[in-house]
């Protein structure tokens, strides 16, 4: 009778830990999801604002030029942005001091520099936010090519001349948007998160350049 209590007191002893191991095991599993879905929450938000991010005629016409940041250019990866426009102060000066009289120019250029610093404005990162950036980037590429050097029909070919315009034009702003070696690594990194992706469908141009 006292070894089939005991043995009885086993059981209840062993059935017991099993339970509590299979709660804690929900209790975790739970939490990862609740987690895992206030993530994916957070992501989808994000690609929202990346992509309701767009260039403005105020923009490209200077309406709201910011004052030169000077030194303050280059203590932040982020560097200023005082105009709240999604374009660094430093590039977007650049852009107006280059090309003052073309406002074709301005507008495509610009929508490349607001493109770049998505990247380093993102409050965090993961394949999805990098990979919504870089097609933004990639519109923004194609808006340069086919509006400062446009093909004689959308079947042709560009020259390796006019491949040299669209390098020049996009080193441009790269060369400033990217100045330091802490926003080349920053770059890198960002690159790193970057998996395959199909270009966005949507017009490239976030301005009607054929109105300026």
């Amino acid at each position: 009778m006292e070894k089939t209590k005991t043995w009885a007191r086993r059981i209840l002893k062993i059935f017991l830990w099993v339970f509590l191991i299979l709660l804690v095991l929900f209790v975790i599993l739970v939490i990862v999801r609740t987690f895992h879905s206030f993530d994916v929450e957070k992501t989808s938000v994000q690609v929202i604002k990346i992509h309701n991010t767009k260039l403005t005629m105020d923009d490209v016409m200077g309406k709201h030029l910011p004052p030169n940041p000077g030194a303050l250019a280059d203590q932040t990866v982020q560097g200023v942005d005082a105009n709240n426009n999604g374009i660094r102060d430093d590039v977007e000066l650049a852009v107006f001091d280059a090309y003052p009289k073309s406002a074709k120019t301005r507008a495509v250029l610009l929508q490349y520099a607001l493109a770049l610093q998505m990247e380093t404005i993102q409050p965090f990162i993961n394949t999805t936010i990098a990979t919504e950036v870089i097609r933004e980037e990639s519109r923004a590429d194609t808006c340069l090519a086919d509006s400062l050097v446009p093909r004689k029909n959308p079947e042709s070919s560009r020259s390796s001349s006019d491949m040299e315009k669209i390098d020049n034009f996009i080193s441009f702003i790269e060369d400033k948007q990217l100045n330091t070696d802490v926003r080349k690594k920053a770059d890198k990194n960002f690159y790193e998160y970057l998996r395959s992706y199909s270009d966005l469908t949507n017009e490239a141009c976030d301005i009607d350049v054929l109105k300026l």
